[in-house]
């Protein structure tokens, strides 16, 4: 085992569903052993998502890296045991379950994922209904997902049955469900 005497990250494989448990062990037993030398931070990376169902918009938090913990510690054997040997890990990322340290670069891409993400419930192509403003009750297909200002194209009749883009809230439309 090469061992890197500068603290690292690394990335560790866990059981589906483990990964918080996972998390918790390793924090447990480094402050059981006395390892806070070794091991410096467990993390779950997650995200905020809202979800738009119905009318209705609901934050939860999504694991970005299913399966997955990252580890922030100096590899020692001792480290790599108390790691190896937690309950629900079933290995190191890397060669032959070796501990392969994360660049500096991804290190920055895997943990800086925490940002706020939407998911609209609507995609290109559906058709939605116009729950507020002048253009209520209107139906509509809905031609472009602004994610970043929550805004819709979406195509409706009008007119003698022209059609118009328009661009709505978000919040403003439902999906027509298919009869």
């Amino acid at each position: 085992m090469s061992e890197h005497k500068e603290p690292c990250w690394y990335v560790v494989h866990t059981y589906s569903g483990y990964e918080n448990k996972v998390k918790d062990n390793i924090e447990k037993s480094v402050e059981n052993n006395g390892m806070q030398n070794l091991i410096f931070d467990v993390r779950v990376p997650v995200e905020d998502v809202v979800e738009i169902k119905g009318n209705k918009r609901v934050k939860s938090q999504r694991k970005v890296y299913p399966g997955y913990v990252l580890i922030h510690m100096i590899e020692t054997s001792e480290s790599w045991y108390l790691v190896r040997n937690t309950r629900g890990v079933t290995g190191f990322v890397g060669p032959d379950s070796r501990p392969v340290p994360l660049t500096p670069s991804e290190v920055e891409m895997m943990l800086s994922t925490q940002q706020n993400s939407v998911e609209f419930g609507v995609a290109i192509g559906e058709e939605v209904r116009i729950l507020s403003g002048p253009l209520e009750n209107f139906t509509g297909i809905v031609e472009d997902v602004d994610t970043v200002r929550q805004k819709l194209t979406v195509k409706v009749k009008m007119f003698l049955g022209r059609e118009m883009p328009v661009e709505v809230d978000l919040q403003d439309v439902e999906k027509v469900q298919a009869h």
